[in-house]
């Protein structure tokens, strides 16, 4: 039978499922970012009055109102939801292997790492499923969570459907005999000790029926278990080619019967995790479209449904610079970049005396990211980031204390008004990123019952200036000794958010409310 005809006809049948919502959207091209149209944003239907705050006459809001609490940027690492120094337990090449060394040791010195805050792990679809109708995680996937929960960090993760550092394909054996394999027109050179280069690099019929789905079943299963789970961060989304980010550079095309059916397939195919995975955020990656097969449709409603974005380099394309750099503000970036060791012939200090893992982390930071990999490529250990850390622990220090958001409220006012005390809460952010969602604010008492409360706008407050919201409590309750509470809500789902101050916080990341600020007395 002819390819380009078989294929078309496998389309057809493939894809009817999910299809109908997929053709509803236009192709999006790529285009800048600044002043793009995202639409309003995750909705927020308990918003708190946030502004203007007139204090005087007639027409005030907070009359005579004075600054009555004040706080100041902690310099500890403050661990909260969407954001954070992330660990590699697994990558392309698989988990983490030390000669000599247990399974569980080698992945135990990983996570327990102090200055990092998340692990993310990186299994073929092989790896997780065996057999239809269930799941199969390997041991170390296991080990991976089990050490997340005693580390008290939180985990990432991606199923790739294709993997070119791996011998073998990435669909499980029960669909090899179903779903036919494409070779991939073109040569990639390198060093043919590596995987990828020897290899006789293909990739499946996406569109094929059986694929579709064997498709829906995965992320079905995955997400019965994982949705929502209290230790996932978020799951990247599944993507064509290579590692799943979307491409299969440096070959040319793609096996499909033309762009169109492309898009359309991965249309379909984004649609389906949507549906799938409604609280754990999805991170779509900002892969220019090289293999045109829709990135860039995939990344709008991927922003469009209050879902996240990654990036796989910090130093290779404009485009994705762009997108990190002028995201909507509620949605978290995560960038992987491979680290050096700190072998004086891996270093690469340029001649101004600067590595190349400061040059990394520092344009992470100039483009405001939520979340940045500390990994040393394929030879990811505890050892071998620690060989760089040891020598040069001041960018990776300065980057865990600045990475993400880092919220507090710096000045909070108080007023009377109608007999009723009320409080003006100006949020600041010492992060380098905006908050990755809405941010919820509760005034609660020492019982825990919440007296106000309500909802800042979404991706508020940025790293620059103060944002101003005000809670109103019951008539003659007074704040002093009264909670501040935070959280995160992305997706439906709260996080509790801890304040990120020098003041002392409770337990539960909360702050108690105090006067500390006379202007005619020193700041207690």
């Amino acid at each position: 039978m002819d390819r380009r005809r078989f294929l078309k006809s496998a389309t057809v049948a493939g894809l009817a499922v999910g299809m109908g919502k997929a053709a509803a959207h236009a192709s999006i091209p790529e285009h800048n970012w600044d002043n793009y149209n995202w639409g309003p944003g995750p909705a927020v239907p308990d918003r708190l009055y946030q502004g203007p705050f007139p204090q005087y006459g007639p027409c005030a809001v907070i009359p005579e109102s004075e600054v009555w609490m004040v706080t100041s940027p902690s310099k500890d690492i403050v661990p909260n939801f969407g954001m954070g120094l992330t660990a590699y337990a697994s990558d392309d090449t698989g988990p983490l292997r030390v000669p000599g060394q247990t399974m569980e040791q080698t992945l135990e010195d990983l996570i327990k790492l102090p200055f990092t805050q998340n692990v993310y792990i990186r299994p073929n679809w092989r790896d997780v499923q065996k057999q239809p109708g269930r799941l199969d995680f390997p041991e170390w996937w296991k080990v991976v969570f089990d050490l997340a929960r005693r580390y008290d960090k939180r985990v990432g993760f991606r199923v790739m459907l294709e993997n070119p550092d791996f011998p073998d394909p990435g669909m499980p054996d029960f669909l090899l005999n179903k779903v036919p394999y494409v070779k991939l027109k073109g040569e990639w050179k390198g060093d043919t000790r590596q995987m990828r280069y020897r290899k006789d690099n293909r990739v499946p019929r996406y569109d094929h029926p059986a694929y579709q789905a064997a498709f829906r079943e995965l992320n079905e299963l995955l997400a019965a278990e994982l949705n929502g789970h209290p230790q996932v961060e978020y799951m990247d989304t599944m993507m064509y080619g290579f590692w799943g980010e979307g491409h299969t550079w440096p070959f040319e095309g793609n096996p499909f019967s033309s762009n169109l059916v492309a898009e359309q397939t991965w249309a379909a195919m984004l649609e389906l995790q949507l549906e799938q995975w409604k609280k754990t955020p999805l991170a779509t990656n900002t892969q220019p479209d090289f293999s045109n097969v829709g990135n860039s449709d995939m990344v709008d409603r991927t922003l469009r449904s209050g879902n996240w974005l990654r990036t796989d380099t910090i130093f290779i394309e404009n485009t994705q610079i762009e997108a990190l750099s002028y995201r909507p503000p509620w949605a978290a970036a995560i960038c992987e970049v491979g680290f050096t060791t700190g072998d004086p012939k891996e270093l690469q200090i340029d001649e101004d005396g600067i590595t190349y893992n400061e040059q990394i982390i520092t344009h992470a930071a100039d483009v405001g990211v939520n979340y940045l990999s500390v990994w040393s490529w394929h030879s990811q250990t505890a050892a071998n980031i620690l060989s760089y850390y040891d020598k040069y622990p001041g960018p990776i220090d300065e980057m865990a204390r600045k990475i993400g958001y880092r919220v507090r409220p710096s000045f909070l006012w108080k007023f009377t008004r109608d007999g009723a005390n009320g409080l003006v809460v100006g949020l600041a952010n010492d992060g380098i990123a905006p908050v990755p969602g809405v941010l919820r604010l509760s005034v609660v008492n020492a019982e825990n019952k919440v007296l106000a409360s309500g909802s800042v706008d979404p991706g508020f407050p940025k790293p620059v200036g103060v944002h101003q919201a005000m809670l109103l409590l019951p008539a003659e309750v007074k704040p002093e000794g009264l909670r501040l509470k935070a959280e995160l809500e992305v997706k439906g789902v709260r996080y509790p958010v801890r304040w990120a101050c020098r003041q002392k916080v409770n337990a539960d990341g909360s702050l108690t409310l105090r006067h500390n600020y006379n202007p005619e007395e020193p700041l207690v």
